[in-house]
């Protein structure tokens, strides 16, 4: 399936809502099981989509003080509000790069970790070839990939507001890009056409998604991420009123103090 370019396009106001609303409600709690799954004998780790910098905040705090990190992201905005987000213990070496064409040598890592990007590589198989060839012998890659959308409550919920809000064309971002690569088999088929051999690793871990508010949610979901591009896309001058259709479909179905969420996703450890 082709991904349509506004579905990776995290510029202008997106970066600063993504971090101050997204990252809590979604990627925190997934962020720190990632960076658990390092091995502690990792030295130089490196990091691709790394977003505004959850997952590499995570892994400053439990990396060894002489591991060296790198973290890069396809979007500069995304990487300039990462590093100005994470006060550091190290030197981290920010880098504005495309996962299918990684501008490191060959055997230069061992290990690579990616929090929820993976949906967003056009070629997979390409991109994991890419993690393969960075790669020392023996290194590990580690990424996570969200589950279908029925098992994430909260992004189905706002799958269904945008149904409702636009009838004849539903603003489907997460259903399309989020929640499209869910599918255990497809996932070790592109890693074995990436030329990983042995069986991946593959566990299914839900954990919870909390806001303070529906609205806090809804600002998440409208405003911090690329649904906010096809929002505007149909209604220019909408997007506070499409935010506001989403907080309450979110609070008939979780009430209107504390949302409290269940989300599930794929982690995928595999050895070079």
């Amino acid at each position: 399936m082709t991904i349509p370019h506004s579905d990776k396009k995290f510029t202008g106001y997106i970066p600063d809502t993504y971090e101050d609303y997204f990252v809590p409600l979604l990627f925190a709690p997934y962020a720190d099981d990632l960076a658990r799954r390092v091995p502690r004998t990792a030295r130089r780790v490196l990091e691709v989509a790394a977003g505004t910098g959850v997952v590499t905040r995570a892994l400053d705090a439990v990396l060894p003080d002489d591991a060296a990190l790198t973290a890069t992201d396809l979007n500069q905005p995304m990487i300039e509000k990462a590093a100005r987000a994470t006060p550091s213990r190290r030197a981290i070496e920010w880098r504005q790069a495309d996962a299918m064409q990684l501008p490191f040598p060959d055997e230069a890592f061992d290990c690579v970790v990616c929090q929820f990007g993976v949906m967003f590589f056009p070629d997979k198989a390409k991109a994991f070839a890419e993690a393969r060839r960075v790669l020392q012998p023996g290194g590990t890659f580690i990424f996570n990939t969200w589950d279908r959308i029925e098992e994430n409550e909260l992004s189905a919920t706002v799958m269904d507001a945008m149904a409702q809000q636009f009838p004849d064309n539903p603003a489907a971002f997460f259903a399309r890009t989020p929640h499209g690569y869910h599918d255990r088999a497809a996932i070790a088929r592109d890693l074995a056409a990436g030329g990983f051999g042995a069986a991946s690793d593959i566990v299914t871990v839900m954990l919870r998604s909390r806001a303070a508010s529906a609205r806090d949610a809804a600002i998440a979901f409208c405003q911090g991420s690329p649904l906010r591009n096809e929002i505007e896309e149909r209604t220019p001058n909408g997007l506070d009123a499409a935010t506001d259709a989403t907080a309450a479909a979110i609070a008939r179905r979780f009430g209107n103090g504390v949302v409290d969420a269940r989300m599930q996703a794929h982690i995928v450890t595999i050895r070079k």
